[in-house]
């Protein structure tokens, strides 16, 4: 996966670059997304695995994805086959979504309760969270029973763990200590 990514990571940012130069970030994202979704499916996937169409792996994916690429983007399709790159496309989108979260300064935050939080409680969580990271803050909410009460708050490589389960299990593992 780092590999991947790696890979990837120099044709998202040139992209990204090229978007906010010419004040399409939005087009760039849906071209990029749509593209990744063709790619990802299974037929088209054995395809660009297959050595044996190497040389009209182009044109297919071009002619595939249609209206959908403008221009510049069927530029970037064909410099990555050229360069036998066009598996990584899925990484691509996703790293570029990532520089345009950056960009827009939002940050999607993973919440984890152990029941469905109301409309109020994640206005009250988002308003917290977007004081304390300085940025947009969009709520992806799931719920786990195991966590038996509290949240678990993650937004990148900050974690806020307020389960009960989690606190249950420090006062265990204190307890035999």
């Amino acid at each position: 996966m780092s590999e991947l990514t790696t890979v990837a990571r120099p044709y998202a940012r040139a992209a990204f670059n090229y978007a906010v130069e010419q004040g399409a970030i939005e087009n760039w994202h849906e071209m990029l997304a749509f593209a990744a979704e063709v790619a990802v499916q299974e037929d088209v996937n054995r395809f660009l695995q297959s050595a044996a169409h190497r040389d009209k792996t182009t044109e297919v994916f071009i002619g595939v994805c249609g209206e959908q690429l403008n221009e510049k983007g069927q530029n970037l399709i064909k410099v990555m086959a050229s360069n036998d790159r066009l598996s990584a496309l899925p990484e691509v989108a996703r790293l570029f979504a990532e520089l345009r979260a950056e960009y827009d300064k939002e940050v999607t935050v993973e919440v984890t309760s152990a029941t469905e939080l109301s409309a109020a409680e994640q206005a009250n969580i988002s308003a917290a969270l977007e004081k304390r990271l300085a940025r947009k803050v969009k709520l992806n909410c799931s719920v786990d029973p195991s966590a038996i009460g509290g949240l678990l708050v993650e937004a990148g490589d900050l974690v806020i763990d307020g389960t009960l389960r989690s606190k249950l299990a420090r006062l265990a593992n204190t307890l035999q200590s």
